[in-house]
């Protein structure tokens, strides 16, 4: 749903957009985020449920998640602003988990069932009755009936069905998890298994009710610029097109700075190191015999499923600094009491800045989609902005990184270019389904010698959990993006780069 203007994107954006106005202007914040859920939930009918009440609920939930709170108790009374303290700061402020389920939101959906619809015509073949292993299918009103408790849900009669009768339902958010994170509650609602997910996100964008949501640092970022604190934003390449196909990366910056930032880098900085460093890394290790394969590094939720599911692949995982931390570092070597934003499209980013050994160079991260809340609270309007702002140009080379196999290709160039006696294997995985298969093959031997990206979004960080338009769209604006660039390749000299 990722690039649909849908009611839940919509109610997302301007809970952004009330937290960031708040941040900024107000005057008494407990009253202001009190009020958000009548401001925004208005009058006495509702739109979207069955209940006005209902709604104003979840909002409320909303708005304590974008303020970077965890959820309220179900079972005792808890104002919106309980904890309002501890995060009413100008620094990052995280309670884990990232990722959690609004309980009042979730319609508790079926988790895996095959039901026959009314498109079934009752006809003589009944073939679904003949393939079904278990005897599950009877004819009751003429018509084919599924009993549930016989039923092992392994699809044959829906394949079998002439009409296409017979529906699959499955819990979306469950669906979208390669990593089987997603659990029913005592009451069928969704929940999430802390010690399974990666944070991709990707539950989060398939739920058609909003139900999922992650948390933000959109209040604690302005407040630090409130504070007259020099932040500065690093973006990453997929950034590109996210406010309109007019928009070029110059307008972006001029907006952003005109919000409050004191200066705009792109991300592709890092990337540019990393590819480097990641060419040098299999030349010298994979090449020679020393490890049997590379991970890319730069996908958070990769790296976490290849270091949680395989850790015995962990030495195999590259060591380069991911772009975001490389250019973070790059910046704090510049201005060293500064703080960095990293503006991605990642909802992962956030957990891989809150790491021990990287919270000191990633002070904030927040999402395209949070940065459109934030656009909109200052009336950024981007149809009628013109204003401009030159930005330091990365090459071709790390602008790629944000589509899917531009990691490795990246690479596999340097390689070309830097060390042309050697000859690359190139695999690549997007989606956490066909990582994970990837690293099984991996474990088992079947991709030595190669260089393996993973992304666990399908369609690479373009498809992120934190993007405002549709993949294809996207693809097609960072392609345009690298073939403008005016430098393909980044020079060998950084790999001697230190960023400690």
């Amino acid at each position: 749903m990722r690039g649909i203007d849908t009611p839940v994107r919509r109610i997302r954006r301007e809970i952004f957009c009330e937290v960031a106005k708040i941040a900024y202007d107000s005057e008494n914040i407990n009253n202001d985020i009190e009020a958000v859920p009548y401001k925004l939930i208005s009058g006495d009918v509702a739109k979207h449920r069955e209940s006005i009440y209902r709604e104003r609920a979840i909002v409320s939930e909303r708005v304590r998640l974008a303020m970077g709170m965890s959820l309220r108790p179900e079972d005792r009374p808890v104002h919106i602003t309980d904890g309002l303290e501890e995060s009413n700061i100008d620094s990052k402020y995280y309670e884990p988990p990232l990722m959690q389920v609004i309980p009042s939101a979730c319609d508790a959906c079926d988790e895996n069932k095959y039901e026959v619809s009314d498109m079934c015509r009752g006809c003589v073949a009944h073939p679904c009755r003949q393939v079904c292993p278990k005897g599950a299918i009877s004819m009751v009103d003429s018509r084919s009936y599924i009993d549930q408790e016989k039923c092992i849900k392994c699809g044959r009669c829906k394949n079998v069905c002439p009409y296409d009768a017979i529906a699959k339902k499955e819990r979306p958010c469950q669906k979208a998890c390669g990593v089987k994170a997603i659990g029913s509650d005592e009451y069928g609602r969704a929940s999430i298994d802390p010690d399974k997910c990666v944070s991709c996100g990707m539950c989060m964008v398939s739920c058609p009710f909003g139900a999922i949501a992650d948390k933000s640092q959109v209040f604690q970022l302005i407040r630090a610029m409130k504070n007259k604190t020099k932040v500065m934003a690093i973006v990453a390449p997929a950034i590109v097109g996210q406010f309109g196909k007019k928009v070029s990366i110059k307008n972006i910056k001029a907006a952003l700075m005109d919000i409050g930032f004191t200066d705009v880098f792109e991300v592709a900085l890092g990337a540019d190191m990393g590819a480097i460093k990641e060419a040098h890394h299999y030349v010298e290790k994979v090449t020679t015999g020393e490890l049997p394969f590379l991970l890319t590094s730069c996908c958070p939720s990769w790296s976490m499923l290849a270091k949680k599911y395989f850790p015995e692949l962990i030495d195999s995982v590259s060591n380069a600094l991911t772009p975001m931390v490389a250019t973070a570092r790059s910046v704090k070597q510049q201005y060293a009491d500064a703080k960095v934003v990293f503006i991605g499209p990642c909802a992962a980013k956030k957990l891989e800045a809150s790491r021990k050994d990287v919270r000191s160079d990633v002070d904030f991260v927040i999402t395209f989609e949070e940065l459109s809340g934030i656009f909109d609270a200052n009336n950024i309007d981007f149809s009628q902005y013109e204003h401009e702002e030159s930005i330091h140009n990365a090459t071709a080379t790390g602008r790629g990184y944000a589509v899917a196999g531009g990691v490795a290709e990246a690479i596999t160039n340097c390689i070309s270019e830097y060390y042309p006696d050697v000859t690359v294997n190139i695999e690549h995985a997007e989606g956490l389904d066909e990582c994970k298969k990837m690293l099984l093959m991996a474990k088992a031997g079947k991709k030595n010698g190669c260089l393996i990206e993973g992304m666990g979004c399908p369609g690479g960080c373009i498809a992120g959990a934190g993007t405002n338009i549709p993949i294809q769209d996207a693809k097609r604006e960072v392609k345009n993006f690298v073939a403008k660039s005016t430098t393909q390749l980044p020079p060998k000299e950084l790999e001697n780069v230190e960023l400690l």
